[in-house]
């Protein structure tokens, strides 16, 4: 009999102004900590619906509400080791939003060290692997429905 996959899920918001994106340095977290990461992202809790969890962890993170509405949905990922345990595999739902309401700032400074904006064509070399393919596929305008992605470093751990 095989092992029934247990997904964990995560949402992540890519913030837009122009051709630029709005990065944290992650700090403190004990994953990819020292690198760039989308502004804002976390778990799906219980009962709640991925695009709640975008909308909740830009008011946790960044201090800025997002209108239902003004949350772009781009694609999902789902991100796993082909030899690995069924519980280590996860699954991203990235979205995007070019409008919010609230100056965007760091709300937990014990996981992110700094908040800045990058020009999509220049985006900085320390980023989450699996959130720079993500990135540069926008960049392109080709950013699939789902992507799998198992062969980047780090790329089946998810903070």
């Amino acid at each position: 009999m095989s092992e029934r996959v247990a997904l964990i899920p995560a949402s992540y918001v890519i913030f837009r102004r122009g051709a630029s994106v709005l990065l944290q340095l992650r700090q403190g977290t004990g994953y990819m900590d020292g690198n760039w990461a989308t502004a804002a992202a976390g778990h799906v809790e219980a009962n709640e619906s991925a695009e709640a969890a975008a909308l909740r962890e830009a008011l946790e993170e960044l201090g800025v509400q997002i209108a239902a509405e003004d949350l772009v949905p781009l694609t999902a990922m789902h991100r796993f080791l082909p030899r690995g345990q069924a519980i280590e595999q996860r699954v991203d739902f990235f979205f995007s939003t070019e409008r919010w309401s609230g100056n965007p700032r760091i709300m937990e400074p014990h996981k992110a060290a700094d908040l800045q904006w990058f020009p999509l064509d220049e985006l900085p070399p320390l980023l989450v692997p699996h959130e720079r393919y993500v990135l540069e596929r926008l960049v392109a305008g080709v950013a699939p429905i789902i992507s799998l992605e198992t062969s980047m470093p780090g790329s089946y751990v998810n903070p």
